[in-house]
C-alpha cells in the first residue's frame, strides 16, 4: 500500500486505487507457487514448514451496539489482515472486499473491479498454501462507519468506507501511529483462530520504538509493552488460539524503512554515529531474557486473568 497507493516507501509508486491491489495480487500468487515448489521438491526430505508472515491491526467498533460500526469494524480486517489470509485459507478475496471495491469501481464507470480476480484454477492452487501463519502485530484503532463519494480520486483508503480513531488514554511512546493496546491483540488471535480453522501461528513482529533516546537506556515504557502484549499471548492460549512462538521486534535499533535511524525499535541501542557501531542493552534486555528463560513470566503473579 505504501509502495504501490501512496509512493511513501520503495519503489515509490503512486497508482491509487489499483497499484496496491496488483502488487498484493502478484505476491499471493508467487508465495503459493513458492509453498508448492517446496511442498513438492523439498519437504519430504527437510520436513521443513513454508508459510506467511502478515502485519495487521486490530479494529474494534467505536459502538459495539451499532451494527454499522461492527460492519466496518469487520471491513477494517478484512481489507488488512483478510486481503492476503482469505486467499490462502479460504480460497479468495474477503467477500466484503469484492463487493466494496467492484460497487465503487462501477461507480467510477470501470468495466472491471479495480480488485483483480483469481481463476478457478488459481483459487484451488492458493488456498491451504500455508503451514503456519506469521503475525506481526503493533496497535489498535476504534474503527466506524464513514461514507466517502464516489467522485473521488479512487484509494485503497476510501474504498472501505471507514475512519479510524485513537482513544486519547492509550500510550503512546513512539511514533503517532502505535498506540499499546494489548487487549487488542487477544482479540486478533480469536479472529484468526474463528475465520481461518485456527492455524498453527508464529507471532514474527511485536514491539514499540521510540523517537528519542532513553536517559541510561531505561525503555520502560518498552518493558510495560511487551509485558501487556505477551500477556494478552497467554490468554489467547487459554481461548484455545495455537501460537507456537513469539519473537519481540526487534534484536537491535536499525534502518526503518523512510524513517531512516529515527525510529528505535531495538532492544539494544545502536550508536550509529560511531563508525564502529557499538551496542548497549537497553532495561527491557534483562526483562526479555527473563521472559525467555522462563518461557512465559517468571512470577506467576504477573499474569492476568
Amino acid at each position: 500500500e505504501k509502495g504501490y497507493e501512496t509512493g511513501e516507501h520503495a519503489p515509490g509508486l503512486k497508482l491509487g486505487g489499483c497499484g496496491a491491489y496488483k502488487a498484493a495480487h502478484h505476491i499471493i500468487k508467487t508465495h503459493a507457487k513458492v509453498w508448492h515448489s517446496y511442498n513438492n521438491t523439498w519437504r519430504r526430505e527437510q520436513r521443513g514448514m513454508v508459510g506467511i508472515s502478515l502485519t495487521s491491526g486490530w479494529g474494534e467498533p467505536v459502538d459495539p451496539h451499532s451494527q454499522t460500526d461492527r460492519d466496518a469494524a469487520e471491513r477494517y480486517i478484512q481489507f488488512h489482515l483478510g486481503w492476503f489470509a482469505n486467499p490462502i485459507y479460504r480460497g479468495d478475496y474477503p467477500e466484503v472486499m469484492k463487493n466494496y471495491v467492484g460497487k465503487k469501481s462501477a461507480q467510477q464507470g470501470l468495466g472491471t473491479s479495480r480488485l483483480p480476480t483469481f481463476s478457478v484454477q488459481e483459487k484451488t492452487y492458493i488456498k491451504g498454501t500455508s503451514d503456519f501463519l506469521g503475525i506481526g502485530h503493533f496497535t489498535t484503532r476504534y474503527v466506524l462507519q464513514k461514507n466517502f463519494p464516489f467522485l473521488q480520486v479512487s484509494s485503497y483508503h476510501t474504498d472501505h468506507d471507514l475512519a479510524e480513531l485513537v482513544d486519547p488514554n492509550w500510550p503512546a511512546p513512539g511514533p503517532k501511529w502505535l498506540y499499546s493496546v494489548p487487549w487488542g491483540f487477544r482479540r486478533l488471535l480469536n479472529f484468526i483462530k474463528t475465520q481461518y480453522g485456527n492455524p498453527l501461528i508464529y507471532v514474527t513482529e511485536n514491539g514499540v520504538s521510540e523517537t528519542m533516546q532513553c536517559p541510561q537506556l531505561c525503555d520502560e515504557w518498552r518493558i510495560q509493552y511487551l509485558k501487556g502484549y505477551i500477556n494478552e499471548i497467554l490468554k489467547a492460549l487459554n481461548d484455545g488460539v495455537n501460537v507456537k512462538g513469539y519473537t519481540a521486534w526487534s534484536l537491535l535499533d536499525k534502518f526503518e524503512w523512510n524513517k531512516g535511524f529515527s525510529e528505535k525499535f531495538g532492544l539494544y541501542h545502536i550508536d550509529f554515529k560511531n563508525k564502529n557501531k557499538p551496542r548497549y542493552p537497553k532495561a527491557s534486555v534483562d526483562y526479555y531474557k527473563k521472559i525467555i528463560s522462563a518461557n512465559g513470566f517468571p512470577n506467576p503473579r504477573e499474569v492476568m486473568p
